[in-house]
């Protein structure tokens, strides 16, 4: 009597499983496929090339301390000066000096300002950033920040090449320095990030509700097809 209620009370389980199993299939069944694919792009395109470090990268020339301006002379010259930084641009030594009136660029040697790097200037910073040997195919100053730099400052220029990766750097229109690298296996990794997390608006937060459901109905969607595979080997079982 036990085995003969025991025997429908399986049954009844197996359906409901399946059921659910199947609808939730329906569910998360893309979205499931979208998360092995954007993983699988992920892990096989290396991060460091994700990143572009190859692509393009600041002047790390050697700095040579002789004959530069003593900082503490551009204490009159900029008064409440907050923040100097010495750097090299174009083979020239160069300070950057925040003070309240914002951010100027002088000379390191002569004390020559040179003020906001103008297109010419942008050209020559971005051939001198960019490791590649593609000519620029334009450049354009943007007032805003583009998704895909949104959390860069601006105002900014993008400077386009004319390579197979469509590489694009983002210059600082106010201090020249290299801000941002994008190119197409960039926008490609951004666009799988997205799917994989689920947030189709701002593609970063990795905790949102939506994630939070699928991950759930993906959890159910394994143990129902756990359920339904003890079930079978249970059925074959031999009398």
């Amino acid at each position: 009597m036990a085995a003969t209620i025991a025997a429908p009370t399986r049954r009844r389980g197996a359906f409901w499983a399946r059921r659910t199993h199947q609808w939730i299939a329906w569910i998360v069944g893309l979205q499931a496929l979208l998360w092995m694919a954007s993983g699988l792009y992920m892990t096989a395109v290396p991060i460091d090339t994700v990143h572009g470090d190859h692509l393009g990268q600041p002047d790390a020339t050697f700095l040579d301390p002789r004959g530069l301006l003593e900082p503490a002379s551009l204490a009159g010259r900029y008064p409440g000066l907050t923040a100097l930084r010495l750097k090299r641009q174009l083979g020239t030594e160069v300070y950057e000096i925040h003070h309240p009136g914002g951010i100027a660029l002088i000379d390191a040697r002569s004390g020559r300002v040179l003020g906001a790097p103008d297109e010419a200037r942008i050209r020559d910073l971005a051939t001198g950033y960019y490791t590649g040997i593609a000519p620029i195919a334009s450049v354009e100053r943007l007032t805003s920040a583009p998704a895909e730099v949104s959390n860069r400052p601006a105002p900014l220029w993008r400077v386009e090449f004319a390579d197979r990766h469509e590489t694009t750097l983002y210059v600082s229109a106010t201090t020249g320095d290299l801000l941002a690298k994008r190119h197409d296996l960039w926008r490609w990794f951004d666009v799988f990030w997205m799917l994989h997390i689920m947030d189709y608006a701002e593609r970063s937060d990795a905790n949102n509700a939506l994630l939070r459901v699928a991950s759930l109905l993906g959890v159910a969607f394994s143990v129902t097809g756990v359920w339904l595979l003890f079930y079978s080997f249970r059925r074959r079982r031999p009398a």
